[in-house]
């Protein structure tokens, strides 16, 4: 969820970002004149389009921060599913030994008491 909430953050700083410059076309582009950025008339000084950038960028660094900890909390919870599938499965190899080394245990003694030999009592 926040791997989301972080990519929509990001995407649109970079739209906004992407619409003030696009809108701004020309080369030499004074601030005497307000431009619009989605419906917001943006006017002032140069200082005032400065403060704007730098607020846009740091949504932008807001947003690609939450991608990240949302990557990192992902991952984490692979690496523990990864090693408790590996315990899960040694476990059941070492129980399927135990089987195995009981079920020889009963096979051996059914033989022995077969031949006429005493061994332990059925169980």
């Amino acid at each position: 969820m926040i791997v989301i909430i972080g990519l929509i953050i990001l995407v649109a700083a970079v739209v906004v970002g992407v619409a003030g410059v696009l809108s701004n076309g020309g080369s030499g582009h004074p601030l005497t004149h307000g431009f619009a950025v989605f419906g917001y008339h943006v006017t002032g000084s140069t200082g005032a389009l400065f403060l704007y950038g730098i607020v846009v960028g740091a949504v932008a660094i807001l947003g690609f921060s939450l991608l990240l900890a949302g990557a990192r909390r992902t991952s984490r919870r692979g690496d523990a599913a990864r090693r408790g599938l590996k315990r899960s499965r040694s476990e059941t190899a070492a129980v399927s030994k135990e089987r195995d080394d009981l079920i020889d245990q009963r096979e051996a003694a059914r033989a022995d008491r077969e031949r006429g030999g005493e061994g332990p009592p059925p169980q």
